[in-house]
């Protein structure tokens, strides 16, 4: 007998107690064991201990389960052997997938014109609405998933339950349209207030009020923040303490496209702020986005490809562009697209064909040192203002003036909303005799004025700016402007393209004419000027593309009349009349009080000052072959009002 078997006999009951001890808990590293050998999680002593552990406490055994993921266990398999284990029906007790397709019937489905899912979620008694493949969608299920099971779903088993879920609101639900911030259902407009509980605000001809679920459904984005809770009683002369406008002009300008940005549907004009440093050109841009809709990141540095823009355009209802230095020609050619409506179509992903399709207009705004819009068809869809510096002695404190706007916002949305309900009332009535590029804005604002304006403000402030845009494309387009010189002392220039560029190069000048700006070809010239025809003609200058003799040669023909033709009269809806507006003088931010109008045709006078030139109305205005079903004769305008400054 050894000195070994002395210190420790054999104690067979000791023995028989450890071994009891190993088979009494086989989880006990299995993990490590699985790790060396796959197959031990399949073992009959370990897979009753797992059936155990998932009936009585799942959270543990899904997080046991993942490490035996990790370890190299195919889960799957286990899966379907502890659900033979527990005896379940067929062998296989419900997956993960299962369980989460099975939560999912509880929401209702939909899908959008262009395929994609979405669901309508009750969540503390009212109706959220998020699309399947978005976070919150997921985040709800994953939720649901642990309040039924106990533990969390994995990756794949979500992934598979959306597939399935994405497929049953495209092939077996309705068809509806989503819209972000504004939308319109049966006449009536819809404003998402964007808090909490997901109310609304329905407007129509009679009035607006706040609904609890909108029949409109509302998608929320990131960044998007709620709108206040609007009240009445308020007057839109408070809008001006805030704003940088100078004239009564640009105010109503800024009014009505604030109007239109309520409205479901464009055309939407591109505001263009333009002033030198120290014109409030971001809080200008900051504060209509603030009270129209609002975001935790209100201003934006210019996209640099469409597929940027896109993204902007799907996540916001207004878009805000900060510090613009220039518009290459692809982004002036998209904006014009996004303010009267187009289609945007961008790959989904790089791997595939897959495209995501947009079709929407937008209100944009546009803020810059310079003169950034140089192109005649974004300018034709423009209001543009220029914004004086603010003097030293009349500036006050940015946290200030967002104090006093936060107190006022409520009733500026109020007395909007008060607007955009008579807009809907006299819309039907709201006629003009001649109808400008952005037709739909112009009747909207001439059918909303009358809540806070007389007839005819808006059009005359409206033909103003349009005429002062004419003057100043023409002057940033060395093309244009040549041809401006060269008709000075002529009413007829006939020859081809390269007679024209050579006649145009001597008008401008060697420095311009060898720019890079300046057309290298016939050809290329003959594109400028088809470019710049619309606002050449409002000038009256005409150019015709011809070809003579039997060469067919191409000819282009410039006519110019000799004297301007008479304005244009605008409808009894919207004829110029006398315009007072109420003062308000001492607003305390920087910003001139608001003037008075006055109306030569009744000898009235503004106070104190000298008026500016009237705002005339030309005859060239371009009609829109598309909105426009006839074209009326012109008629001659009455003198339009002037507009007069207080000092």
């Amino acid at each position: 007998m050894s000195a070994d078997d002395i210190l420790e006999p054999e104690n067979p009951v000791l023995d028989a107690i450890e071994a009891a001890e190993v088979i009494r808990d086989p989880l006990a590293g299995l993990v490590e064991l699985t790790a060396a050998n796959p197959g031990t999680p399949f073992l009959p002593e370990a897979l009753e201990a797992l059936a155990a552990l998932k009936q009585d406490n799942r959270a543990a055994f899904e997080a046991l389960r993942s490490q035996l993921k990790k370890a190299g266990c195919r889960v799957t398999a286990l899966d379907n052997a502890i659900a033979e284990e527990n005896g379940d029906a067929g062998g296989r007790g419900p997956t993960q997938a299962d369980i989460l397709i099975d939560i999912a019937q509880s929401v209702a489905l939909f899908h959008t014109p262009d395929g994609s899912g979405y669901a309508d979620l009750d969540i503390n008694g009212h109706r959220e609405t998020w699309p399947i493949r978005a976070k919150g969608f997921r985040r709800w299920l994953a939720r649901r998933f642990f309040e039924k099971t106990g533990g969390a779903p994995s990756s794949e088993a979500l992934q598979s339950a959306l597939n399935v879920i994405e497929a049953k609101a495209h092939f077996d639900a309705p068809e509806r349209q989503v819209h972000i911030r504004v939308g319109g259902l049966d006449g009536r407009l819809y404003l998402d207030l964007g808090d909490e509980a997901w109310r609304a605000i329905e407007i129509d001809a009679t009035g607006w009020r706040i609904v609890e679920n909108s029949p409109v459904r509302f998608r929320r984005a990131s960044g998007m923040k709620a709108m206040p809770i609007p009240l009445g009683g308020g007057s839109i002369e408070t809008l001006r303490s805030f704003l940088n406008v100078q004239t009564d002009a640009d105010f109503v300008l800024v009014v009505a496209w604030a109007l239109a940005c309520l409205r479901n549907r464009g055309p939407y004009p591109v505001i263009v702020l333009s002033g030198e440093q120290g014109s409030a050109k971001s809080t200008f841009s900051a504060i209509l986005r603030a009270l129209l809709d609002p975001n935790t990141a209100p201003l934006r540095a210019l996209p640099r490809e469409d597929r940027d823009l896109f993204i902007a355009a799907s996540n916001g209802h207004v878009l805000a562009f900060d510090n613009v230095s220039g518009l290459p020609a692809w982004i002036s050619d998209t904006l014009c697209r996004l303010a009267t409506g187009g289609g945007f179509a961008v790959r989904q992903l790089y791997s595939d064909q897959d495209e995501v399709l947009f079709d929407a207009a937008r209100p944009v705004i546009l803020n810059g040192i310079e003169d950034i819009v140089t192109r005649p068809d974004l300018a034709d869809r423009a209001v543009f203002l220029t914004l004086e510096p603010i003097p030293e002695e009349r500036r006050c404190p940015e946290q200030e003036l967002w104090a006093a706007f936060e107190a006022e916002r409520p009733r500026l949305l109020g007395v909007l909303l008060d607007a955009v309900a008579k807009g809907l009332a006299e819309l039907p009535r709201t006629k003009l005799d001649k109808l400008p590029r952005m037709a739909d804005f112009a009747l909207w604002a001439t059918a909303c004025e009358t809540s806070l304006w007389t007839s005819g403000t808006f059009w005359s402030a409206y033909c103003g700016n349009r005429d002062e845009a004419v003057d100043g494309v023409i002057d940033a387009d060395p093309i244009a402007a040549a041809v401006r010189t060269l008709m000075q002392t002529r009413t007829e220039w006939t020859g081809t393209a390269s007679d024209l560029l050579g006649a145009l190069a001597e008008m401008a000048g060697e420095r311009i004419a060898k720019s890079k700006t300046w057309p290298d070809s016939p050809r290329a010239l003959a594109g400028r000027l088809r470019r710049a025809a619309t606002f050449l003609r409002k000038i009256n200058f005409d150019i015709g593309f011809e070809r003579e003799g039997r060469a067919r040669t191409r000819m282009i023909r410039i006519t110019t009349s000799a004297a301007e033709s008479p304005g244009v009269k605008p409808s009894a809806s919207s004829a110029p009349s006398a315009h007072p507006v109420k003062s308000n003088v001492g607003n305390g931010f920087g910003i001139q009080d608001l003037r008075t109008v006055g109306n030569p045709a009744d000898g009235s006078r503004g106070e104190n000052v000298p008026t500016t030139p009237a705002n005339t109305l030309k005859t060239n205005v371009e009609i829109d072959a598309d909105v426009a079903d006839e074209v009326h004769p012109p008629q001659s305008a009455p003198e339009s009002p002037s507009w007069r400054a207080r000092l």
